[in-house]
């Protein structure tokens, strides 16, 4: 089926919507909920997930995982927050019950592996994944399902507490580049994670904002970036040899903790 299946499921006060990918056979099968960036789900024509959502979807289910990309923006109204200075949806607050509500909808699914579910997102998608596995997120209940790992690409990690400390297995992908969340942040993060489940991290290098995605780099003056002296503007685009190393790293990773 072309870009997955389209399914609603309830949410924290809201219904939420998002696309699934599911392999061929009755299953059950290991998950992966992925969580898109700032820029939103869609493509322009909104009728379709971008390309590399849809890639890292159908990655994952050439691979055995039924993937849900999950809409966290349309169903309350937004198609982008990245030119928002004031950010009307919180990847602290709002996307985390987004993450938790979507566990426990795959964990009802005959064809899902409960405890076998794992969390991926980019950017304002991968700060909500870090939000999420702390212990005291939004929508998580430590007598309910857990997410079994989980993987953040480009967080904005200047964002997290000190006392980060994850509960489930954390890998972070970071390019050395990056100017609108840099990686020196999350490679602190990582450090200092010490009481919680793993941290690792790659760091690529010449690899900015959006190096697993395929548009040209390029400079967006539009979007807000508290990492600038102005507060906007931010490098995005792809870099090819880093994308390809990130996803290597990403799948093996995730499988060896599906073990």
């Amino acid at each position: 089926m072309a870009q997955g299946e389209p399914v609603h499921f309830p949410g924290d006060g809201v219904e939420l919507t998002g696309r699934l990918y599911r392999p061929t056979g009755p299953g059950p099968f290991p998950a992966i909920v992925l969580m898109h960036g700032c820029s939103g789900m869609w493509r322009q024509d909104g009728r379709e997930p971008t390309t590399a959502y849809d890639f890292w979807a159908e990655h994952w289910r050439g691979r055995g995982y039924v993937a849900l990309l999950v809409d966290s923006f349309g169903p309350r109204g937004e198609k982008e927050i990245c030119t928002q200075k004031k950010r009307p949806i919180s990847p602290a607050r709002d996307r985390p019950k987004d993450a938790y509500a979507s566990l426990s909808w795959l964990t009802q699914r005959k064809d899902v592996r409960a405890g076998h579910v794992h969390l991926m997102g980019w950017s304002n998608g991968a700060m909500a994944v870090l939000n999420a596995i702390q212990p005291d997120a939004p929508g998580r209940t430590s007598d309910g399902p857990q997410f079994r790992s989980a993987v953040a690409f480009y967080p904005g990690c200047a964002q997290i507490g000190s006392d980060y400390r994850p509960v489930a297995p954390l890998l972070i992908q970071a390019g050395a580049a990056d100017d609108w969340t840099p990686a020196r942040h999350c490679e602190a993060l990582a450090a200092r994670s010490k009481d919680g489940k793993p941290v690792e991290i790659d760091v690529y290098p010449g690899a900015h904002h959006a190096f697993d995605g395929y548009g040209k780099v390029r400079t967006r003056s539009d979007v807000s970036n508290a990492a600038s002296p102005t507060g906007w503007g931010a490098t995005v685009g792809a870099n090819p040899t880093a994308r390809n190393q990130a996803i290597t790293r990403t799948t093996a990773w995730v499988a060896a903790r599906d073990r």
